[in-house]
């Protein structure tokens, strides 16, 4: 009979995050530290080993909730967790951990506590009447810094209770006392406030200043000097020796124009006398002497690999020295024809060891490896940038690069005048505070996902605009930028990251901030130079996650509605979309409606627009809920099946959402009008795709999933490319086409017989034709996309 009882889930069938994941990285980490020549890489993967190893217990514990907002049991979704590639948690929350060196100079001035007590007695002093006047003090100066946005709470209730808003500050702490004794709620004391403005800068002066102090010798340099200063002396030295050997003139290569030239047989003809003729009295005792002198240099010297190499002059010498010295007689003709022949060689090239030729020679030599090393060049510039800030970046550069002045060289024992090597003066330029043109122009920003680490620099400000208060705003920026380092986590069943509104200190004051008109201006027109800056500058990529979420929050700002996606990953997608992709979908079929880009994808855009707006349902695993009409439409397209969890197939049904809602860029050029923003410079992008299209897909891998990469990475181009096109004119897509043509004639066959179908279908679909014919069919042409279940048709033996 059937039961009345309600149905009861299984969580056994619950959709969860294995720990094949986690176990595939500890075991890459393992074999690095097991293997690895470099002691630093070494200890870099031991580190790993640590932190993938508490994710591994984590998850077979049941402490670790992979794929939840909140995935540490017991712990709020606003603490900062540790998190690793991939979106796994660790367990570790960043605001806790050891004492830092801030909070051990304030407790010295505090009683004593146990080390255990000394977070909560921190955290409870700022509470006292001092602790409040010191935090208030910070946010008038503005001489604080966050590592964490943890690190802003208390100031948030210092300014609450300087402005008579006592309730929310009680309510407050009433929500993060339970965690005084574990987190850091105060900011980090700084000698300077950091400035504002529009500047922004890839690392700080601080991490530049590490990176310089991690720099080591570079070993072949060390070999060279080492053979230079050590062993060629020892080397002139056996010559000397040998040439007192000699009866009759010196021996010498014949020459031809200051050339040597060989024999019929291939030798080279030596004329003059030979050695090992006679010894001088005390030549055997010097002789000893010298080997004795080697000895003990190789005992002391050993980067150099010359004084064993068999084949070399100087190994081979000492040899017929050492043999000399015991017993003359064991010499063969052979053995001293070929010193007469190392001899004639040194002395044809160089003259005798005591000859003003040979004596300039060698000062070259020495002059040229005594040169200073990229190290102890770091070691000069190392104190120049300890003069600043740490903390921030610097706008000129010009004294941290300039050459060596005339105390640095006594300091520093190096030449007056030496110039910072270019690798060096690249790693400075890090630090460089600028614009952001700038540093994309400079090769600094190289990629869409490094802008997003320097965007919050500006967004912060931004975002910050709609409050009043000098102080507030000021905070509310550090805390924003501080917000943006976190780690995104690995997100199941349409979770949502957590957003700084739910950090309860933003919560508390995000009411007092008014989105007047000049922030929201404001704010537009970052999100719109932004925008314009990374599709110029990268247009064959799409738009990081990482940066999706700036532009988000710039969108917000201002006040428009941009259902901008983000990049899915494959392996973890169960099925649905969010109501946002459908309404970017819709938003490009208002754009690209019988373009280029509607018939190189086969598109039915009046199909997309009749799709209904369905509000998106979290698919309970124990009762099943039909995918939204938009899925179903994405999946027909791939000619897959939903409910599946094979990465294969759930990328060929991402990567369908993505060519239906041209991943973000038709949401944005519509919101943001960039095809008139990008007017003058529109033509050139479609030919920055293709070139770095051809470049990318020849490039060498060695394994069949970096080849996989480059042809999704190839994919995404290919449709950038598409999306552009499809906004010029016929006659700037024909003259597109011809370009094309004659670029790609000029690249190697084997990649033009290869790639050929796709500019074929590129072509085809120009003239109007479908892709899905029989006559692209029969033209050999072919749809670029970077999914398949089956081999790829770009892949080849060698990929």
């Amino acid at each position: 009979m059937p039961s009345n009882e309600p149905e009861t889930p299984d969580d056994s069938a619950k959709p969860r995050v294995g720990s094949g994941y986690a176990l595939f990285q500890l075991a890459k980490a393992f074999t690095t530290e097991a293997q690895h020549p470099d002691p630093a890489t070494r200890e870099r993967a031991h580190q790993r080993m640590a932190n993938w190893t508490r994710v591994f217990h984590g998850i077979l514990q049941g402490t670790l909730a992979v794929g939840s907002r909140a995935p540490l049991t017991g712990t709020p979704n606003w603490v900062t967790l540790k998190v690793l590639t991939g979106g796994f948690a660790t367990g570790e929350l960043l605001a806790a951990g050891p004492l830092q060196a801030h909070e051990r100079a304030l407790l010295t001035q505090r009683p004593p506590t146990s080390e255990a007590d000394a977070r909560r007695l921190l955290n409870s002093y700022y509470l006292t009447d001092a602790g409040l006047a010191a935090l208030q003090e910070l946010l008038q100066s503005g001489c604080y810094a966050m590592n964490v946005p943890e690190e802003g709470a208390l100031l948030v209730v210092a300014w609450l209770v300087q402005n008579g808003y006592v309730a929310p500050a009680q309510e407050l702490l009433e929500t993060i006392a339970p965690w005084f004794a574990q987190l850091r709620f105060y900011p980090i004391p700084t000698a300077h406030a950091r400035p504002g403005g529009s500047h922004v800068f890839l690392q700080d002066v601080g991490s530049t200043i590490t990176r310089l102090q991690q720099i080591r010798p570079n070993p072949h340099i060390l070999a060279q000097q080492e053979a230079v200063c050590v062993w060629t002396p020892l080397y002139d030295r056996l010559i000397k020796l040998f040439l007192e050997t000699v009866a009759g003139d010196l021996p010498t290569l014949r020459g031809d124009a200051g050339r040597w030239v060989r024999s019929a047989s291939g030798a080279f003809p030596v004329q003059g006398g030979w050695p090992c003729q006679h010894y001088p009295a005390d030549w055997a005792a010097r002789a000893t002497a010298l080997l004795h002198d080697c000895d003990a240099q190789r005992a002391q010297h050993t980067r150099c690999g010359k004084p064993e190499r068999a084949k070399d002059q100087f190994a081979q010498l000492r040899d017929y020295l050492r043999r000399c010295v015991q017993d003359p007689t064991s010499l063969r003709g052979r053995d001293v024809g070929r010193i007469r022949l190392i001899l004639a060689g040194y002395l044809t090239k160089r003259g005798t060891p005591d000859s003003a030729q040979c004596r300039a020679r060698r000062a070259h030599q020495v002059q040229h490896a005594s040169a200073p090393t990229f190290q102890e060049i770091a070691a000069v510039v190392v104190p120049r940038l300890q003069a600043y800030p740490l903390d921030e970046g610097l706008e000129d550069l010009g004294p941290i690069t300039q050459p060596i002045s005339p105390p640095e060289a006594e300091q520093w024992q190096i030449p007056v005048g030496t110039r910072v090597p270019a690798s060096l003066q690249e790693k400075v330029q890090r630090c460089l505070s600028a614009t952001v043109e700038v540093l994309v122009a400079r090769g600094l920003i190289t990629s869409g996902s490094t802008l997003a680490r320097v965007l919050p620099q500006i967004s912060a400000g931004v975002r910050a605009a709609g409050f009043a208060d000098l102080a507030l705003r000021r905070l509310f920026a550090t805390v924003y930028a501080a917000f943006r380092r976190r780690r995104s986590l690995l997100l199941l069943n349409l979770e949502k990251q957590v957003q700084i509104e739910e950090l309860p200190w933003v919560a508390a004051i995000d009411h007092l901030r008014s989105n007047n008109l000049s922030a929201q201006e404001l704010a537009r027109q970052t999100l719109a130079e932004v925008t314009l800056l990374t599709i110029s500058a990268f247009p064959h990529a799409i738009l990081p996650n990482k940066l999706l979420q700036e532009l988000r929050a710039l969108g917000k700002t201002a006040e428009l509605d941009l259902p901008l996606v983000a990049e899915l990953a494959a392996d973890i997608f169960m099925g649905e979309f969010s109501g946002k992709f459908l309404a970017a979908a819709k938003q490009a079929a208002a754009m690209l409606d019988q373009t280029l880009y509607a018939t190189y994808y086969g598109i039915d855009y009046a199909q997309i627009r009749t799709l209904p707006e369905v509000p998106p349902v979290k698919r309970e695993w124990y009762r099943p809920t039909p995918p939204s009409p938009f899925a179903q439409l994405c999946a027909a397209r791939a000619g897959v099946s939903l409910d599946t969890w094979d990465p294969a197939t759930n990328g060929m049904i991402i990567e369908q959402q993505q060519i239906l809602t041209t991943q973000n860029l038709a949401v944005l050029f519509v919101a943001l009008d960039l095809a008139a923003a990008l007017r003058d410079q529109l033509a050139d992008l479609p030919r920055h795709c293709f070139h770095w299209i051809c470049k990318r897909q020849q490039v060498k891998v060695n394994d069949w999933h970096t080849g996989l990469i480059h042809i999704k990475n190839t994919a995404y181009a290919w449709r950038q490319m598409i999306f552009l096109l499809a906004l010029l004119p016929p006659p700037t897509v024909t003259e597109f086409l011809r370009w094309a043509e004659e670029y790609f004639s000029q690249q190697p066959e084997a990649f033009r017989n290869r790639f050929r179908p796709a500019l074929t279908g590129l072509v085809l679909a120009s003239e109007g034709q479908p892709l899905d014919g029989d006559a692209a069919q029969q033209a050999g042409a072919r749809r670029l996309l970077g999914w398949s279940k089956t081999r790829h048709w770009l892949l080849t033996d060698g990929r």
